[in-house]
């Protein structure tokens, strides 16, 4: 999987969070729970948002292998295609802006009448959480990441009990500095 190529302010502030990458790596992640099956349907998204970074910048092309990861881990189809532009001195050198076009299918849940079979499919609710420490790319320098995707993440994807939190500092990196926690729909693996 591509990194994202990220510059950061303060060296003292990427070793500490190497440290606590480490000790995220063997941290049990939040269990999967069997919950009831229920059909849900996949719905198009087409967001465009502005990323402006003042503690982390980032690449276009980290930015979008950062993006199209967190749709994911909130149960985005697998097709999720992103695409950031804008970076001004190319596409894999790290900048304070980008330009954020997405597309992706999430579920919803119930089925439309007239919904295409393909559309439809079986569905559970499962915890999802982001953080700095969790899932594994992410880092205490994304919370301005979080706080720009805030609506994207928000209004596009089926939650239960979401609480959304950013405490974002300019020029400091808070291992504490987000956390987004919710009960998301994902589609039910096959087999």
């Amino acid at each position: 999987m591509q990194r994202s190529k990220r510059a950061s302010l303060s060296s003292a502030a990427a070793l500490a969070l190497a440290g606590i990458f480490a000790a995220a790596c063997v941290a049990p992640t939040a269990p999967a729970t069997k919950g009831k099956v229920i059909t849900a349907a996949w719905q198009h998204h087409h967001v465009k948002f502005n990323y402006f970074g003042i503690t982390a910048l980032y690449s276009c092309d980290g930015l979008e292998t950062d993006i199209r990861s967190l749709l994911l881990h909130f149960g985005a189809r697998k097709d999720a295609k992103v695409t950031a532009r804008g970076c001004p001195q190319g596409p894999d050198v790290p900048s304070p802006i980008a330009i954020i076009d997405t597309d992706f299918y999430s579920l919803t849940p119930g089925a439309p009448p007239n919904s295409p079979p393909s559309d439809v499919v079986q569905a559970q609710w499962v915890p999802v959480i982001v953080s700095p420490r969790q899932p594994y790319f992410m880092s205490g320098g994304d919370c301005e990441l979080i706080y720009e995707m805030k609506d994207l993440i928000s209004n596009n994807f089926s939650f239960r009990d979401l609480d959304y939190r950013t405490d974002c500092v300019p020029r400091e990196v808070n291992v504490d500095g987000f956390a987004v926690k919710a009960q998301a729909l994902k589609a039910v693996a096959a087999g």
